[in-house]
C-alpha cells in the first residue's frame, strides 16, 4: 500500500470515526469468511457496516475525533462495527458475538463516551431508533383512535336501533 492509499484509508476511516453514532471494536481472529460475509449482511440490514483496517491507520485517523478513546482496543486482528444509529451496530455485535465465540467484542464507543464490554452490551439492550419511534407513535396515535371509537360508536349504535326497527315493521 502506497502513502496516497494510505491517506485514502486514513480519511475514510477519519469520516466513519466522526458520522458514525456507534462504533463497536472486536477481535474476529479464526471467523472463516463465510462468517465474516454473514456479519456484515446482518450490518447492512440495520444501515451499518463493518470494516476490517490496519490498527496503525485507524489510530491515525483516530486523533482528534469524538471516539478516540477506542485507539487503545486497536491491538490484534480488529474488526470495525458501526452505524449511524446509536444502537444497531453494538445490537448485530452483540448477537454475532453470541452465535461465534471466535468474534470477541473489546469495547467501543458511543459519540465521545467509551464503552467497555459491559457498555457495549448495555447498548445493545436499548431500543433502536425504528422501535422508539414506532411505540412513539403508538402512543400519540392511541387517543386518536379511542376518540374516533368514541364518536363513532353512538352512530352504530342508533344505525343498529333503526335497522332492528325496520326489521320488526316490516
Amino acid at each position: 500500500m502506497d502513502r496516497a492509499q494510505k491517506e485514502a484509508v486514513v480519511a475514510e476511516l477519519g469520516e466513519i470515526f466522526e458520522s458514525s453514532g456507534v462504533v463497536v471494536v472486536a477481535h474476529y481472529a479464526g471467523l472463516t469468511v463465510a462468517n465474516m460475509q454473514d456479519l456484515r449482511a446482518q450490518m447492512r440490514e440495520v444501515g451499518g457496516s463493518v470494516r476490517v483496517a490496519k490498527n496503525k491507520l485507524a489510530k491515525i485517523a483516530l486523533e482528534d475525533k469524538p471516539c478516540a478513546s477506542i485507539a487503545e482496543h486497536l491491538t490484534g486482528m480488529t474488526v470495525l462495527s458501526y452505524s449511524e444509529d446509536p444502537v444497531a451496530a453494538a445490537k448485530v455485535a452483540h448477537g454475532f458475538a453470541k452465535e461465534n465465540d471466535k468474534f470477541v467484542i473489546l469495547g467501543g464507543a458511543m459519540g465521545e463516551n467509551a464503552l467497555d464490554v459491559a457498555g457495549v452490551k448495555a447498548v445493545a439492550a436499548m431500543p433502536s431508533r425504528e422501535e422508539l419511534i414506532s411505540s412513539i407513535v403508538g402512543c400519540i396515535g392511541a387517543p386518536a383512535s379511542n376518540i374516533a371509537g368514541a364518536i363513532g360508536a353512538p352512530a352504530s349504535n342508533i344505525a343498529g336501533i333503526l335497522s332492528t326497527i325496520e326489521d320488526k315493521a316490516a
